[in-house]
């Protein structure tokens, strides 16, 4: 039989659960996992979003794809999120904590402590939450996987997105922290995503100027980044390709800014 170097990056046998699943990199990561053969539950705020976009999906991949309604802020909608997901497909191996907004703080002396619990509680503490609940279906599987969206802005100084970078910052500590916690029984990894233009920027405040600003970025790829950029490396975190890698934060953001080592040259 000849070799096949892509058998490691497929997920049959694979259950996936994938927050915030319904539209833009969580979408395409649902899609990338189903086309690699898992079975996926989407879950997102928006449930009749979710439920399109599990059966698009599944159209297009013939895998078993479901979508529902999860508040992921919410513990109990959390526990029945998972417990739906592990009624359906038999198991939960893979857990992907996608979900995670913020906004613009033009003034970072003026955000409110509700401000900064609210996305506290939005891009971290739901994610401690939705390990805690999948956690004991995760350490009877093969290949138990948890891997997390995370972002630039948790790495790199960013005083107008002060809480939001504040709490992605906090989800890359406590991720590394709990991947050795779960040392030999369930790999944790982070995938810290650069400029992916979506809806989401509109919504967090950036207008059509900066958003144009960001499309051609000054880094070492020369462009931003595409939802399936971010899920291809979601696929090689998750599957058994990625067996040996855990406790990591990856960054897939298009390389650091270029540094000009002769000058004037491009």
């Amino acid at each position: 039989m000849a070799f096949d170097p892509f058998a490691q990056f497929r997920m049959t046998d694979h259950v996936a659960l994938i927050t915030g699943g319904a539209q833009n990199i969580g979408e395409a990561i649902a899609l990338t996992f189903a086309g690699a053969g898992a079975k996926v539950m989407i879950a997102d705020l928006n449930g009749e979003k979710a439920e399109a976009t599990a059966k698009k999906i599944a159209s297009e991949t013939g895998q078993p794809v479901l979508g529902m309604k999860c508040d992921v802020t919410d513990d109990a909608q959390i526990k029945a999120c998972v417990a739906k997901t592990v009624d359906a497909f038999g198991g939960l191996s893979t857990l992907v904590n996608n979900v995670g907004w913020g906004e613009v703080n033009p003034d970072p002396l003026a955000v409110t402590n509700e401000q900064m619990i609210a996305s506290y509680k939005l891009n971290t503490l739901s994610a401690l939450r939705m390990v805690e609940a999948a956690a004991p279906y995760l350490k009877n599987a093969k290949n138990p996987t948890i891997t997390n969206s995370g972002s630039m802005v948790g790495l790199l100084p960013a005083f107008d997105f002060i809480a939001y970078s504040s709490a992605k910052a906090a989800l890359n500590h406590l991720m590394t922290g709990l991947a050795h916690a779960f040392a030999r029984q369930i790999r944790v990894n982070t995938v810290v995503i650069g400029t992916v233009i979506t809806e989401g920027y509109a919504s967090a405040g950036l207008d059509a100027k900066v958003q144009e600003a960001l499309m051609n970025p000054n880094n070492l790829a020369g462009r931003s980044g595409t939802p399936q950029d971010v899920a291809n490396a979601f696929l090689w975190l998750a599957s058994p390709a990625g067996g040996w890698v855990s406790g990591q934060i990856l960054q897939v953001s298009g390389g650091p800014k270029k540094v000009r080592l002769v000058p004037g040259a491009e």
